[in-house]
């Protein structure tokens, strides 16, 4: 499509073919004034029988500037027509927001009959007689009831929690399907830029604004950004899409789609400071759909464990009082604070007060970049360790146990 300044300056062409179509015309018209004139001069010297033949030419020619004239004028409008056409094109995406809009509800999660969260989810599947919402665990998370309303309806609908997952953030709802329910369809982020344009729609604020729909462009791929999900530490590094378009608590859930209507992400959480706006950001719908197909068959997703407690070492308190000590020319890793019996890490000869520094070849220097590392690797892989023991380097290989939360 266009951008603004070549629509403009095909408007300029536009308007200078018709200024040098009204020129010509000026200049048929004074031909004919002439031929006219000359007409009525043989007219006084010759019989009725020329002029006869001088109309009839007359009549030939000025139908041949006639024809000419409107053909130019219905291609010059025709050409305004495209150009008009193709700015609301450029600027609307009412027709793609219609793809999506009535698969996409508002979610509301309560507990001992209190609502204790708003989200947004969107009809991904329909399988039997059941259609499959996506969401983010953290809206439906503590819920032992959930919800839903359409965008077009007041109509409150009882889902059913299949399951969700803490780290990848995405949970699965059913209800009792309906052929008027519609199915999202699915994007591609590999062919996505940056700039492209994107949009959400959501339930920011709670129900009353459900159906909200918020317009940007993509900012940035692959981000990693740190969650937090059992403290007021990073627990977890998730890949994410970068957006620019507005999100607010309630968004949580919501499809993020492509400029053309296909789904390409679930947003998931927004960076919310003073400092810091039009930061928002959602979880890749591949990555997604991966996780709700384990969810909503009822499977567990596996994540392996070694079977240690860790700190950052930038929490110096807490190093403390459990009595590790870090020594001076070591800045970054995690240090272990204890180490469960029998565990796969205990197998392998870990101890308490080292730290670890690798994990599978690649540098580690939180627990958030520890759990992001260990969890690319799968449940009875063996995976080096490297780390420091009173104050010299060592490496050892591990044995990855099944995760027991």
């Amino acid at each position: 499509m266009k951008n603004e300044d070549e629509l403009n300056e095909e408007k300029k062409d536009i308007e200078e073919l018709i200024n040098d179509t009204k020129e010509e015309e000026a200049k048929n018209i004074e031909f004919v004034q002439k031929v006219d004139e000359r007409i009525n001069n043989v007219s006084k010297r010759s019989g009725t029988g020329i002029i006869l033949v001088m109309c009839i030419l007359l009549s030939f020619v000025c139908g041949m500037i006639g024809a000419y004239l409107i053909s130019q004028t219905v291609s010059v409008e025709q050409v305004v027509k495209n150009i008009t056409t193709s700015e609301l094109v450029e600027n609307s995406i009412s027709s793609s927001v219609d793809k999506v809009y009535n698969s996409t509800v508002a979610i509301t999660a309560s507990a001992n009959g209190k609502a204790i969260s708003t989200g947004t989810g969107f009809i991904y599947k329909k399988s039997g007689k059941l259609a499959y919402i996506m969401t983010n665990n953290h809206v439906i998370e503590g819920a032992d009831q959930v919800s839903i309303e359409f965008t077009d309806s007041e109509k409150k609908i009882d889902a059913k929690i299949v399951g969700g997952d803490k780290y990848a953030d995405i949970a699965v709802l059913t209800i009792p399907d309906n052929d008027e329910y519609k199915i999202v369809e699915v994007g591609d982020n590999d062919s996505l830029k940056l700039g492209d344009t994107i949009f959400t729609v959501g339930t920011p604020m709670g129900v009353s604004y459900k159906g909200t729909v918020t317009k940007g462009i993509l900012s940035g791929k692959d981000r990693m950004v740190e969650v937090n999900v059992s403290g007021s530490t990073a627990d977890y590094y998730m890949k994410v899409i970068q957006i620019d378009a507005a999100v607010n608590p309630g968004n949580s859930g919501g499809p993020l789609c492509d400029v053309s209507g296909k789904v390409i992400g679930v947003i998931s959480l927004k960076i919310v400071e003073d400092r810091v706006e039009g930061m928002g950001f959602a979880i890749p719908i591949e990555d997604a759909l991966k996780y709700a197909e384990t969810i909503e068959t009822g499977g567990e997703i596996v994540r392996p464990y070694i079977g240690i407690s860790m700190l950052d070492l930038t929490e110096e308190y807490y190093l403390w009082q459990n009595r590790v000590t870090i020594p001076d020319n070591i800045d970054e890793g995690v240090a272990i604070v204890s180490v469960e019996k029998n565990s796969p890490a205990d197998k392998a000869g870990l101890k308490k007060n080292d730290i670890i520094v690798e994990l599978g070849g690649e540098t580690v220097s939180s627990i958030a970049e520890f759990r992001y590392e260990l969890y690319k690797h799968d449940v009875g892989e063996k995976v080096s360790v490297t780390f420091f023991r009173e104050g010299k380097m060592q490496t050892t290989t591990i044995t990855l146990g099944k995760n027991q939360s």
